[in-house]
């Protein structure tokens, strides 16, 4: 079908890889736990473009230069881990500001609803800052695609499309099942404090883990 070949394969592949954690659905799934669904969704958005410039520049060969050349790769690859890096140092220290507080029933504190008024762009940035990801999408595609077919564009294309498919209904699962959890961390600071650290440190390893990935 339009140059795709062994669909069923790919789809289940498909599956598979986007049900596994990654700072991505972390992301979204604390967003939306903090802020509700239509912020969850502002933080999805990013995700999926992110994906979708990266899908992109896989097709135009990107990933060929970025596997080829070890100094762009490091750039890319630190830059990324220190975005999470950041991002992990405010998790865990809103996670502090909310211990301290633990007996006090208020909103969420300034410096989580800072990391909030941007989900679009942070989770955005998390998305094109991982050359894993971008390497990820030739070297998965690539074996999907018939290098006989005239139009292979076409052919990333049908693929990308399903990628978006199952991201946007896992991460839509994802929103609606952080908004439960809302109201738990709004009345019990404790927890809201152990999951926010959980999540922080959860971010760090993302971080070490890009850190020492190689082309």
């Amino acid at each position: 079908m339009l140059g795709v070949t062994d669909l069923p394969t790919y789809l289940a592949g498909l599956v598979l890889i986007v049900l596994l954690p990654g700072p991505n659905s972390l992301y979204v799934l604390s967003v939306a736990a903090r802020s509700g669904v239509r912020t969850g969704y502002k933080a999805a958005a990013g995700v999926w473009c992110g994906d979708a410039v990266l899908m992109t520049l896989s097709a135009a060969g990107v990933a060929s230069l970025l596997q080829g050349n070890a100094l762009l790769f490091g750039i890319v690859k630190y830059a990324g881990a220190g975005y999470l890096t950041w991002l992990a140092v405010g998790m865990l220290r809103a996670a502090w500001g909310m211990w301290r507080t633990r007996r006090v029933r208020a909103e969420a504190p300034a410096s989580v609803a800072a990391a909030e008024e941007r989900p679009f762009r942070r989770a955005l940035v998390i998305s094109l800052f991982n050359p894993k990801a971008i390497l990820f999408f030739v070297a998965f595609f690539v074996q999907f695609v018939d290098p006989g077919y005239a139009y292979p564009a076409l052919s990333f294309v049908v693929l990308g499309a399903f990628a978006q498919l199952a991201s946007f209904l896992y991460l839509s699962a994802l929103i609606f099942s952080g908004t439960k959890l809302a109201a738990a961390f709004r009345s019990r600071r404790r927890l809201s404090a152990g999951v926010t650290t959980a999540a922080g440190a959860l971010f760090l390893g993302f971080a070490v883990k890009l850190t020492l990935a190689s082309a």
